[in-house]
């Protein structure tokens, strides 16, 4: 994800569901942002992205806030951020087993928030013209593309990711644009592995190795 979006610079960015917070902490190095947020409903989560901000020396750059995605448009002001990224729950109720450690399960499953939660948030908190970018499993795409239009996000660019070049794809990277035109770029493949142990180049260049 912190490889796929951009912030412009001295634009303001939000993470929903942000976790460890590594997102907004990785995004101060890649982007020339002014300033990251990150929300999130987890009392543990919450605790480590805030040490973590404290231990990169990022507390005048990266704040995070323990709240609920469902509850957004009551902690911020509506169209106040130029970026919105998002690393949601990938699995509804019906999918796999849930479980049984709750921050696990919140993790991985739409527990505390359902995909239309993060993208209706993600259109109210956006500037017109703002942009949202999201990591999400392919198996959902035409439910993602879908429900990004009934909020009035309009797909403009995705990438599909593949652990191997002989598998099928895991992740989907997707980005949006409050109000934008129809007209959807779709980049080439991410290919994770080179083969067992061993990242592809891209990969490694992502990852600043």
């Amino acid at each position: 994800m912190s490889g796929f979006a951009k912030v412009k610079e001295g634009g303001d960015a939000l993470d929903l569901g942000t976790g460890t917070g590594i997102i907004p902490i990785l995004m101060t190095a890649k982007t020339p942002g002014r300033h990251f947020t990150g929300l999130e409903i987890s009392d543990l989560s919450a605790d480590m992205a805030s040490r973590s901000v404290v231990l990169n020396d990022l507390t005048e750059k990266v704040t995070i806030i323990k709240g609920d995605i469902r509850e957004a448009d009551a902690l911020f002001a509506p169209a106040s951020f130029d970026t919105v990224t998002s690393n949601p729950p990938y699995l509804q109720g019906t999918h796999g087993l849930l479980n049984p450690d709750p921050e696990k399960a919140a993790a991985r499953h739409e527990v505390f928030c359902t995909l239309e939660d993060v993208v209706r948030a993600a259109a109210v908190l956006l500037v017109p013209g703002g942009h949202f970018y999201m990591v999400h499993r392919p198996f959902r795409l035409a439910e993602i593309i879908r429900t990004l239009s009934q909020y009035g996000l309009e797909p403009k660019r995705m990438r599909l990711v593949y652990p191997y070049i002989d598998k099928e794809p895991n992740m989907v990277l997707i980005e949006a644009v409050r109000g934008g035109r129809p007209r959807m770029t779709v980049e080439k493949p991410l290919i994770v592995y080179e083969r067992p142990g061993v990242y592809s180049t891209e990969i490694i260049g992502i990852y600043g190795y």
